[in-house]
């Protein structure tokens, strides 16, 4: 990784792109190595000479967008507002307006998502959860409690929200439409209606 991260960072984002293009399109095991080396302007073996074998660079692409990701929403959402599904809200703008401009990722990131081989599914869900865990401390840190009804768990109800995005993701997959904006429309009725059920009666 070493002899990657020493490239310049126009060509390190050549080789990204091109990566992220041929998994998020054909998945882990049909992407070819060859394909994204053509894609990016260079040689198959430099591909293995920056990262050593095809799984090493597959599971470089999902640590690079998960930390893209969460960088991009520490350093625009506001801490200030901290009603739970305004910050819910906000924090889904940001990475809606960053995917906006990296199709890329959004397309790799499904794939990531609903990716089954045996050979890098232990390591995507592994990734997963830290990935979750840091998203976690950002929508729960500093967040006005006493808004919620009594009993309600706010980490149980960051993993239904995940499961929702999660069905609205897989039933677009599948009718081959993946379209954000309707996803995220979608997303923010549902977060309103959750809001009536689990806030107290004053502030709704």
């Amino acid at each position: 990784m070493e002899k990657f991260l020493s490239l310049p960072p126009e060509k390190q984002r050549m080789i990204i792109d091109a990566a992220l293009t041929c998994f998020g399109t054909n998945g882990y095991k049909k992407a070819s190595i060859n394909d994204i080396a053509t894609e990016a302007g260079i040689s198959k073996a430099m591909v293995f000479h920056y990262f050593g074998t095809k799984k090493a660079l597959y599971l470089y692409l999902i640590e690079y967008c998960n930390d893209l990701v969460v960088s991009e929403i520490e350093a625009k959402y506001d801490p200030a507002v901290t009603d739970f599904f305004d910050r819910i809200k906000q924090a889904t703008n940001i990475k809606v307006a960053m995917l906006d401009k990296h199709p890329a990722l959004l397309v790799f990131l499904t794939s990531v998502y609903f990716e089954t081989n045996e050979e890098v599914r232990p390591e995507i869900k592994a990734i997963l959860v830290k990935g979750e865990k840091v998203r976690n401390r950002i929508a729960l840190t500093g967040v006005d409690e006493s808004k919620f009804r009594e009993g309600v768990d706010l980490e149980l109800l960051m993993s239904m929200l995940a499961w929702m995005v999660e069905g609205f993701i897989s039933q677009m997959s599948r009718e081959n439409h993946l379209d954000i904006e309707n996803i995220t429309r979608s997303f923010f009725l549902s977060l309103e209606m959750l809001r009536s059920q689990f806030y107290r009666p004053e502030y709704l």
